[in-house]
């Protein structure tokens, strides 16, 4: 074979494996969700794909095949393809013997430098940039020689399916989308500047919706303003003045004897038509919905959509009132910053290292805000109230503080047992990690 016949030959063969290279990879890279799309909207060669991807064996046993065969022939070739050129080049300065070796190393390095170029960097990088395109055009090539080499690939193909059952191993690929995968979609997306930072951030507590419990979105026993069935006129009207809310849990004798809720709407209008208030009138009471504290606020949102109401009351093991959860509380736990000014804050920043914030902030808000990884012993409690309660083991009082994870938590108000405002210091390294008496 002539040098000029080698040369071509090894044009061909580089071809053929910068083919075989971007089928590979370019199937390997393509997503399902693009290629489902390309279906829907009638293109035939995309669900071929997607078979391919559900049993890509086959298809990467002819991949192999052929590398493996073009450069078994590349080295054979390769020597005749550059050699003789080189060593009439550098015969020109050096002695025969060493022309002949140094034309021999520069003929081989030449051809693995285009090997490693053109059949192999430039196809894959092709094939990353668009996957699915690139698969669909190969996919008539690749179904050609996986016919032409069909008996080949049965045979390696059952050889290695042995190898999988000896080992254990899976022999297919796991497509489950998890929510992790999502959340990682959406941080990649967000960082890409496609999706805005607070909706990604509400992507995230929609997910979060399962881990977090009914308490740490509900308003507490002590905020909860409610009537008893025998209040008078003058106390309701009082009351609604004073707090203004849309529902009233209505109580026979105390706040856990819940009998049922008043709509405000069934009061304002019947003052509207002049009527007096009274809560013994059965047809403003409505059967309320009690729910457990331990349950998630994703199960929360399913108790709602199953009775159709949007308000319920909370409810511990003993059966003691612990606090009340409206549909309006879980959707602001899901929006987040996306809330109007008008809503109350939980967590105030004074300054760049300093935060004022209620007890009774959930303590995923804390974490989100202060950026700290986890704090000790999360499943004991749900608010920040709680972290210091369990960190200090008693109820704390004012000027209590618990140094963690480089903040500092000092108590700035009790009221009656309560933990009303947390003030959260960022510090300087080096202090130390622990409760303060």
């Amino acid at each position: 074979m002539t040098a000029q016949q080698s040369f071509l030959f090894i044009v061909v063969l580089i071809a053929a494996s910068g083919f075989f290279s971007l089928a590979e990879i370019s199937l390997a890279a393509s997503r399902r969700i693009r290629l489902r799309k390309l279906a829907a909207e009638g293109d035939t060669r995309a669900p071929r794909v997607l078979a391919l991807q559900e049993q890509p064996g086959d298809y990467f046993t002819v991949v192999q095949i052929a590398q493996n065969a073009v450069a078994i022939l590349g080295g054979i070739v390769g020597e005749g393809a550059f050699s003789p050129f080189f060593t009439q080049l550098l015969g020109y300065w050096f002695s025969e013997p060493v022309a002949q070796s140094a034309g021999f190393v520069l003929s081989f390095l030449m051809v693995i430098s285009l090997f490693i170029l053109f059949a192999d960097l430039f196809p894959k990088r092709l094939g990353m940039a668009e996957p699915e395109k690139l698969a669909m055009a190969v996919h008539g090539g690749m179904r050609l020689f996986t016919i032409l080499l069909r008996p080949l690939v049965w045979v390696y193909s059952r050889l290695t399916d042995t190898l999988f059952k000896l080992t254990g191993l899976p022999m297919l690929r796991d497509d489950r989308v998890t929510s992790e995968d999502v959340l990682a979609m959406t941080e990649a997306v967000t960082q890409a500047g496609i999706l805005a930072q607070n909706e990604q951030r509400v992507i995230a507590n929609v997910f979060d919706l399962d881990n977090r419990s009914v308490a740490s979105a509900m308003s507490g026993r002590d905020r909860i303003a409610y009537f008893f069935r025998d209040d008078p006129d003058e106390v309701i009207r009082a009351r609604i003045a004073e707090e203004p809310y849309a529902t009233y849990p209505v109580c026979d004798g105390d706040i856990d004897h819940v009998i049922g809720y008043v709509d405000s709407r069934d009061l304002y209008q019947r003052v509207l038509n002049g009527q007096p208030l009274t809560l013994r009138d059965d047809a403003l009471l409505h059967k309320v919905l009690v729910i457990p504290d331990r349950l998630s606020l994703a199960e929360t949102l399913d108790q709602f959509r199953q009775v159709q109401e949007d308000f319920a009351v909370v409810v511990n093991e003993y059966s003691l009132v612990v606090g009340v959860v409206t549909l309006n509380d879980v959707m602001s736990t899901v929006m987040g910053d996306l809330m109007g000014p008008d809503d109350e804050e939980l967590i105030v920043r004074r300054d760049e290292n300093s935060w004022l914030i209620d007890g009774s902030t959930p303590i995923e808000d804390v974490l989100h805000v202060l950026k700290i990884d986890e704090f000790p012993h999360f499943e004991e409690y749900d608010t920040l109230a709680g972290f210091l309660i369990v960190m200090l083991r008693r109820i704390p009082r004012r000027t209590d503080s618990v140094v963690w994870a480089g903040y500092k938590f000092e108590v700035m108000d009790v009221d009656s047992y309560r933990i009303d405002q947390v003030l959260v210091t960022r510090l300087e390294t080096g202090e130390a990690a622990a409760p303060t008496p």
